[in-house]
C-alpha cells in the first residue's frame, strides 16, 4: 500500500472536484494547482500552492504553457531508485503522488464548431503528457484522469489515502485508453482537415454529419447532387462486396439499406443489370447500383427506365452519359480504383471499438464437402456467390442464387429460420424456380430445421459455416434426401 501525500490537479472541468478538494484538505494532502483551477480551490477556502511558484517559472503563451516543468514532471516520475532521489534534493524537486487531470473538450469542439482555430486550441498538450507521466509511474503515482473516477478516489481517501497496486496500474490503463482515443480524434481530424465533406444531414435531418476522409482519391463524382450520409454508407457496402466479387464477366450489384437486394454475373453488361433488377424490382427503387464494367449506350438505356439514387462504375461511354445525365440529381461516380481498408472503426458506449477489416474470401476450393453427395458445377459456382452475398449481408442472413444471381434474401432477422422463410417467401413472390437453387448461411444450423425447409422447396445445395453441436443431423437430413452440403469454416457475421 502506498500513502497518498501531494496532488497536483489541473482540470477544465471542475464538476464535483469541489468533494476531493475538501477531502485532500482534510487529510492534509499538499496540493499544487494551475490557473483557474488554482482559483476554484482558493474559493472554497482551501490552501494549495501555484505550479508557477513551484517552478518560478509564469504561465505564458495564454495559459498554454504552465506545467511543462522538470520539477513538475520530475515529481510525478520519480522512483524510489537511488539516483532519482539523489536528483530530487539536488534540484528541489516535490513528490507529486496523485494527479487528477482532464482534457480540453477536442471532440465536443469539433461537434459544436467549425472554426478551424477554435478547435486546434482545445488540443491538449499539458493534459496528456501529465496523465501519461502518471500512468508510466503506476507503481508511485495515482492518475486520476476523469471525474468519472472521483467516487473511486473518494474511497481511498476515506480508507487511509493509501492504494494498491493493482487499482494505480487499473487507474494507469483507463488514463493510457483515454490519452490513444483522444489522440485518435485528433489525428482523425487533422489527417483529413482537408478532405472533409460536409453533408445536407447525418443519417436523419436532425442530425448533423460529415464525411471526414479521402473519398476523391477513390472516386470521382461526375454528374448530380451532394452525396448524403447514408449514400456512403450503401456505396460502402456496394463496393465491398464487389471487391470480393471481381471476375472478367459483367458484375451488377443494387443496393439498398447497406444490403444486396441484385446480383448478377453475366456475359454482357446489359444481361447482368436485366437480371440483378430482377432479383427484386421493388426494392431497386431508390437503390445504388454497381458495376465492374464500362456502361455503354445500350445498357445507360435501360438502367434509364428505374429511379435510383447512385450508379457506380469505372467509366461511361458518351452516349451513356447522355442518357444518364438527363435526370440532374442522378449521382453518377467513376471508381478510379477500390478503397484499401486493413481496419473498422465504430463508436461503441464511450468509446470505440476497432477490429480488422473481414479481407477473407473463400474459394470453392476452401470448401469442405461433409455429405455423401458433392454439388455439381452449376452449384459449385451459386454456392460460391452466396457465400459471398451472405458475408456482405446484414445478420442473421439466408442468401438463395441461382444461375449466378441473386433469387432471395433474408437478412437482419434474430432467428435464422425467420431469414430462411423471408428468402424463399421473396424468391417465390418475384416468380423464381427454387428447384436446383444453392443456398448460403452467414453462420451455423443448430438444428436440421433450416435444412429440411430448404428441401420442401426445392434447394438443392448448402454451404454453411459448420461448428455446430449438432451439425451431424443436418448432415444426415442431406444424405438421406440427396442433397449436398459443404462447410466453409469461416463465420461471416455482419451486424
Amino acid at each position: 500500500m502506498k500513502k497518498i501525500q501531494s496532488a497536483l490537479i489541473s482540470v477544465f472541468n471542475k464538476d464535483k472536484l469541489e468533494k476531493i478538494c475538501h477531502l485532500l484538505s482534510k487529510n492534509n494532502i499538499k496540493i499544487y494547482s494551475t490557473g483557474g483551477t488554482y482559483d476554484f480551490i482558493s474559493k472554497l477556502g482551501i490552501k494549495s500552492e501555484k505550479v508557477e511558484d513551484l517552478t518560478s517559472y509564469p504561465s505564458i503563451l495564454k495559459g498554454r504553457v504552465k506545467t511543462l516543468h522538470p520539477k513538475v514532471f520530475g515529481g510525478i516520475l520519480k522512483t524510489n531508485s537511488r539516483s532519482d532521489i539523489e536528483d530530487s534534493r539536488k534540484y528541489d524537486i516535490p513528490d507529486i503522488d496523485l494527479v487528477i487531470v482532464d482534457l480540453y473538450p477536442f471532440e465536443e469542439t469539433i461537434k459544436n464548431s467549425n472554426d478551424h482555430d477554435e478547435i486546434i486550441e482545445k488540443i491538449d498538450i499539458g493534459g496528456v503528457s501529465l496523465i501519461r507521466a502518471a500512468a508510466k509511474n503506476y507503481e508511485n503515482t495515482v492518475c486520476i484522469c476523469s471525474p468519472s473516477q472521483y467516487e473511486k478516489l473518494t474511497e481511498v481517501l476515506n480508507n487511509n489515502c493509501s492504494t494498491d497496486i493493482s487499482l494505480r496500474k487499473r487507474l494507469a490503463v483507463e488514463a493510457f485508453n483515454k490519452s490513444s482515443v483522444y489522440d485518435s480524434k485528433i489525428f482523425s481530424y487533422l489527417n483529413e482537415s482537408n478532405d472533409s465533406i460536409e453533408l445536407r444531414y447525418g443519417e436523419n435531418p436532425h442530425q448533423k454529419g460529415r464525411f471526414i476522409g479521402s473519398f476523391n482519391e477513390c472516386f470521382e463524382q461526375i454528374n448530380g447532387k451532394e452525396i448524403s450520409y447514408n449514400n456512403l454508407l450503401d456505396i460502402d457496402s456496394s463496393i465491398n462486396l464487389l471487391r470480393d466479387l471481381l471476375s472478367d464477366k459483367a458484375i451488377f450489384l443494387i443496393h439498398k439499406h447497406n444490403n444486396p437486394c441484385g446480383v448478377a454475373i453475366r456475359d454482357s453488361l446489359t444481361e447482368a443489370y436485366n437480371d440483378s433488377l430482377a432479383s427484386d424490382n421493388i426494392s431497386a427503387f431508390g437503390g445504388i447500383l454497381t458495376t465492374n464494367k464500362i456502361v455503354d449506350e445500350n445498357t445507360a438505356n435501360q438502367i434509364n427506365k428505374l429511379f435510383f439514387e447512385i450508379l457506380i462504375a469505372p467509366d461511361f461511354e458518351n452516349g451513356a452519359l447522355k442518357v444518364l445525365k438527363s435526370k440532374k440529381n442522378r449521382i453518377l461516380i467513376k471508381l478510379k480504383k477500390l478503397p484499401n481498408e486493413s481496419i473498422q472503426r465504430r463508436t461503441c458506449l464511450n468509446g470505440e471499438l476497432e477490429q480488422d477489416f473481414d479481407n477473407k474470401t473463400e474459394t470453392f476450393e476452401d470448401f469442405k464437402v461433409v455429405t455423401n453427395i458433392s454439388p455439381d458445377k452449376n452449384n459449385t459456382d451459386d454456392l460460391v456467390l452466396a457465400s459471398i452475398i451472405a458475408k456482405h449481408t446484414k445478420s442473421n442472413c439466408i442468401i438463395i442464387t441461382k444461375n449466378q444471381q441473386l433469387i432471395g434474401s433474408g437478412m437482419g432477422q434474430v432467428s435464422r429460420i425467420d431469414a430462411l422463410n423471408q428468402a424463399i417467401n421473396k424468391s417465390k413472390k418475384f416468380g423464381f424456380n427454387l428447384d436446383g437453387a444453392s443456398l448460403a448461411s452467414d453462420a451455423f444450423f443448430p438444428f436440421s430445421d433450416c435444412v429440411e425447409i430448404s428441401f420442401k422447396n426445392g434447394i438443392k445445395s448448402i454451404i454453411q459455416p459448420g461448428g455446430s453441436l449438432r451439425d451431424i443431423d443436418s448432415i444426415e437430413f442431406c444424405n438421406q434426401n440427396k442433397m449436398s452440403m459443404m462447410f466453409s469454416g469461416i463465420r461471416h457475421f455482419k451486424h
